[in-house]
């Protein structure tokens, strides 16, 4: 504890000696809804500790003040006090803020009370300190993806037809591509077969891919630096997809070339 901590717990115990001193010699209802405010933002403040480097923290985010509130009209007056401009949470942000605290998240919960309880440090409120963990944010979810079924039209692949429902599909010869060294740089869900001759020697190992983009709530085709080119052949014309550009979106009923194989897409809808 540094010169400073001792001096604010020294300095809270004189002040609640004298406040129950005062409270013995002229009565509890002596202070003023204002004046309750004005007390209860000292008592908290007292609780600011020092850091390290010279920082200062406030080691709680939520704070329970129960008040004395013997009658109707009490509570009344002690409301507007506590929720008028500035209310008790924004005094108390101001305040600890001042002392270098981050309290952004602070929660400030008001209870009022018939009478006080003998373990109260003052005889018209008491403050309850907790540091409640913050609720962990649910996880994003994910848009479905509407599926794509291919058929294979010119080339030998591992099936004549495929379904696909996942967010990515890469494309290539083979189903496994590997590095001189032996090592899975990246598998294809639609390959074509590797070793036969024609169509497919015109399919890079890692040649295209389509991505679900959930900007658009659609598929896009995008090549992947292929040696003989991607292409979309729809309502009689052959729109290329250049490497590296944010790819063409595909439509229900496109035509997609690799090379010299081709496949026809159908584009179902997601909640089906």
């Amino acid at each position: 504890m540094t010169i400073l901590d001792k001096a604010r717990t020294l300095e809270s115990r004189i002040a609640r000696a004298l406040n129950q001193a005062a409270e013995s010699a002229v009565g509890a209802s002596a202070r003023e809804p204002l004046e309750i405010v004005h007390a209860i933002v000292d008592h908290i403040e007292r609780q600011v500790q020092s850091g390290g480097r010279g920082a200062r923290l406030f080691p709680f985010n939520s704070v329970t003040v129960s008040v004395v509130a013997p009658s109707r009209d009490a509570r009344a007056r002690l409301e507007a006090a506590f929720s008028g401009r500035p209310s008790l949470r924004e005094r108390l942000v101001e305040r600890l803020q001042s002392a270098g605290c981050d309290v952004t998240d602070l929660h400030v919960e008001i209870a009022y009370v018939g009478r006080a309880l003998r373990a109260w440090d003052d005889p018209q409120f008491h403050v309850a300190f907790d540091r409640v963990a913050a609720a962990a944010a649910p996880a994003p979810v994910e848009p479905a993806c509407a599926r794509i079924e291919v058929a294979v039209l010119r080339g030998a692949a591992e099936r004549r037809t495929y379904s696909f429902d996942g967010p990515r599909i890469d494309v290539g010869r083979g189903v496994e591509v590997r590095d001189s060294r032996n090592r899975l740089l990246r598998t294809n869900q639609l390959a074509f077969v590797e070793g036969s001759a024609g169509e497919n020697q015109t399919v890079s190992r890692r040649h295209a891919h389509i991505a679900y983009d959930a900007s658009c709530g659609g598929h896009r085709l995008h090549d992947d630096g292929s040696v003989h080119g991607t292409g979309i052949v729809r309502g009689g014309r052959t729109i290329p997809v250049p490497p590296g550009s944010r790819g063409v979106r595909l439509r229900s009923g496109d035509e997609i070339v690799f090379g010299e194989a081709r496949v026809r897409i159908r584009i179902a809808d997601a909640r089906g």
